[in-house]
């Protein structure tokens, strides 16, 4: 059974090839068309084989010159601008010729010839310059001063050197703010001492409210001396009379003295 089933398919695949269009060979007429392990020609064999590209398509007009630098000069009458001129002998005269009427025009518009590059050109005169300062030129310093002139000169300058004592700092003055630092370090006791007395209703209250609207204990501190504090306490910011208003804690003036603790 597995014969007959190994010949059907084979018969199958001979049926498929047989009708298979033939491939092309994309090869053909390039290179050796011949047995490629043939040995060569002998020596002195001419070898005929057709062009690539017929000459009959091959047009006899001359081709554009596409790719010509741009004169820097009108050219010299008669020359040529063709591709095959420029592979002969005029074609090199008349670059010359362009290069000479160049030159020419360049020197006629700026009123001076070019200069000519050759090592042994005369060095060029510099027009207009001044040379080094008469401070840093030593024939002429040394011209004008000497030693005994420095001297001279030395001990005039110390006899007008004036020394001028310190002073004292002059004290600030201007601000009408109370110096919560100098109250700080007048005061000695902790918060929450009793000092001065307090009379009203509602001052836990009050003083909660009123101290919601400083951004810092040390400005509603300000605030409360200047309305007369701590003696005196009309907005309720010291409820509890110590002399410290919304929970200002003078420790860290005091810490910051030496010798305080």
């Amino acid at each position: 059974m597995r014969v007959v089933v190994t010949l059907a398919a084979l018969g199958s695949v001979l049926s498929l090839a047989a009708c298979s269009p033939p491939v092309p060979d994309s090869a053909a007429g390039v290179g050796i068309d011949g047995d490629p392990f043939a040995p060569p020609p002998a020596v002195g064999t001419t070898i005929n084989g057709d062009p690539l590209v017929p000459p009959t398509q091959i047009s006899s007009e001359s081709l554009p010159l596409t790719n010509e630098p741009l004169p820097t000069a009108p050219r010299s009458p008669g020359s040529s601008t063709t591709a095959s001129s420029y592979g002969t002998a005029a074609a090199g005269a008349d670059i010359a010729a362009e290069t000479r009427a160049a030159l020419q025009a360049a020197g006629s518009n700026s009123g001076q010839a070019p200069v000519e590059a050759s090592p042994s050109n005369p060095a060029p005169v510099l027009i207009g310059n001044p040379g080094i300062s008469d401070e840093n030129s030593f024939d002429a310093v040394a011209a004008r001063q000497t030693i005994e002139s420095d001297a001279e000169r030395l001990a005039s300058q110390r006899s007008q050197y004036q020394q001028v004592q310190p002073t004292a700092l002059p004290s600030q003055t201007g601000s009408r703010d109370p110096n919560i630092v100098q109250y700080a370090l007048s005061t000695s006791h902790p918060r929450g001492t009793k000092i001065h007395s307090r009379a009203g209703i509602n001052l836990r209250s009050r003083s909660a409210r009123n101290c919601a609207g400083f951004s810092s204990p040390d400005l509603a501190q300000i605030a409360f001396l200047e309305a007369g504090g701590p003696k005196r306490d009309r907005q309720a910011l010291d409820p509890d009379g110590d002399g410290y208003a919304c929970d200002w804690d003078p420790r860290p003036y005091r810490l910051a003295v030496p010798g305080n603790s």
